[in-house]
């Protein structure tokens, strides 16, 4: 059970829609019950609460879902929004029985509050439903701004156009108002012909850019951002158009107090099983985002969640330097009441309360010319060596979440855990791991990747290299809690 990161108990979190006030970030999300399996009984959006992403108030249910012969059967995703006095959610609302039925399946809806936390559906008054020549059941996910240089919001939503499912139609297209009420379709606003549906579309200006962000699952099954100097583009794409593998979906961004803010979310596996595929809905990991001086960006832990683990305990600088492969043990991770713990081999010092499962590590690696390989393992067998390792094919510049060995082949299902990055001998990669149960995060620089794993092998950390030199400096370790 994760500690850390935040999952309702005994619900998967879904899409998630913030907002923030003062210093508070509301997160407005679906929450799966699995019965018996993602998007088995119909949910509308629940609310928790947080200042720092560690500790969480849960409100309870939102916006409460509709009947079952009703438009909003499900509440799928949508936007929270403060304009002409009041808050307003414009949101999706879909009945999995009306495309049979030849209705739309999906139409956009609307629900007001005075408060953030009591809301009132407004019935048809503001209705949204599909455009003539656009796929009537993928019509989902608005997204509110405020344009201020042309006085009006804009409402951008996902989509694609009629047809067969396969066909790469996905595209983001948009309405004007001027009064959160009356609405002015304008058509396509973003229409590449790469994917086949673009899901959670997001749209913010940051430091003169203006960013537009969509989630896909044709290409890579992930998110990818554009940018622009304008809100009509051209949108162009960085050298790294995502913020994490293929685990971390549906993102949505939120600035408060002078950060933005990602809330996205890590998917479970089917069966709970490292060979299979990700499931719809899992965990929340909240990213930070950086912007670059190029106007691309990148990703870090909010302070507050690293700030929040135990008291961090120095480890010993190592450099190793091999012909083949070579690996040391640099830290365990084992509660402070096991009789099998040896202190020196436990700088954590963690309480008897902590079951190993929740630590942070941090170091810089660096590596001299000529080197394979190099990577970190978690939840190792000190005997049999298994373990999941963040991996670093050095003149392929990536690095890659995978198992260790992939015995019996195939043991570890990581297409799309994987993230560009440039490996130059003798740069300086400063990494920041967060596993929290079968949560792994790892920052290298701000570039993040999420990953699941779902055994545990062993209480061992360790650094490796292959054919080469590589060393670990600045290294600490800590389990647990403040």
């Amino acid at each position: 059970m994760n500690k850390l990161y935040y999952q309702f108990p005994g619900t998967w979190f879904g899409d998630c829609m913030p907002f923030g006030k003062d210093d508070t970030y509301f997160l407005f999300h679906q929450r799966d019950n699995r019965n018996p399996g993602p998007f088995g009984e119909p949910f509308g959006w629940d609310l928790a609460t947080t200042k720092d992403f560690v500790t969480y108030e849960d409100h309870g249910v939102a916006i409460p879902r509709g009947d079952y012969d009703a438009q909003d059967q499900f509440i799928f995703a949508g936007s929270v929004f403060e304009g002409e006095g009041r808050y307003h959610i414009f949101y999706t609302g879909y009945n999995r029985d009306y495309s049979a039925q030849g209705k739309a399946a999906q139409v956009l809806l609307h629900a007001v509050s005075d408060d953030l936390y009591h809301w009132e559906k407004t019935g048809d008054k503001v209705e949204l439903p599909p455009q003539p020549g656009y796929d009537p059941d993928e019509w989902r996910d608005p997204w509110i701004i405020r344009d201020a240089e042309h006085d009006r919001y804009v409402l951008v939503l996902g989509t694609r156009k009629t047809g067969p499912k396969e066909e790469q139609t996905g595209c983001t297209v948009w309405f004007t108002s001027a009064d959160l009420e009356h609405w002015e379709f304008q058509g396509d606003f973003w229409a590449p012909n790469i994917y086949t549906m673009h899901e959670m579309p997001d749209l913010f200006r940051m430091g003169g850019w203006w960013y537009h962000i969509v989630t896909e699952y044709s290409d890579k099954k992930k998110m990818v951002y554009r940018m622009s100097r304008s809100l009509e583009g051209p949108w162009t794409a960085p050298a790294d158009d995502a913020f994490d593998g293929s685990d971390y979906y549906a993102g949505r961004t939120f600035e408060l107090n002078g950060h933005r803010i990602l809330f996205g979310w890590v998917g479970t596996r089917e069966d709970n099983d490292d060979r299979k595929n990700f499931e719809w809905a899992g965990t929340f990991v909240p990213h930070e985002i950086i912007q670059h001086e190029d106007g691309s960006l990148g990703v870090k832990t909010p302070d507050t969640l690293w700030d929040a683990f135990a008291e961090r305990q120095p480890i010993d600088d190592c450099t190793l330097t091999v012909d083949g492969r070579e690996e040391r043990i640099i830290a365990t991770v084992k509660p402070s009441n096991d009789p099998s713990s040896d202190p020196s081999a436990n700088p954590s010092n963690a309480s008897p309360s902590d079951d190993g499962r929740l630590f942070s590590l941090e170091a810089d690696v660096t590596f001299a010319a000529g080197t394979r390989n190099f990577g970190i393992r978690f939840y190792e067998n000190a005997v049999t060596k298994e373990s999941y390792q963040f991996h670093f094919p050095v003149a392929e510049n990536r690095f890659i979440s995978e198992k260790n060995p992939n015995y019996i082949w195939f043991s570890f299902m990581n297409i799309g855990l994987e993230r560009p990055i440039a490996l130059n001998a003798g740069d300086t990669y400063h990494l920041r791991l967060i596993v929290d149960d079968t949560v792994a995060t790892l920052y290298v620089n701000d570039v993040a990747l999420n990953t699941r794993v779902c055994e545990h092998h062993g209480d061992a950390i360790g650094f490796y290299v292959t054919d080469g030199s590589a060393t670990l400096s600045n290294v600490s370790l800590a389990v647990g809690l403040r």
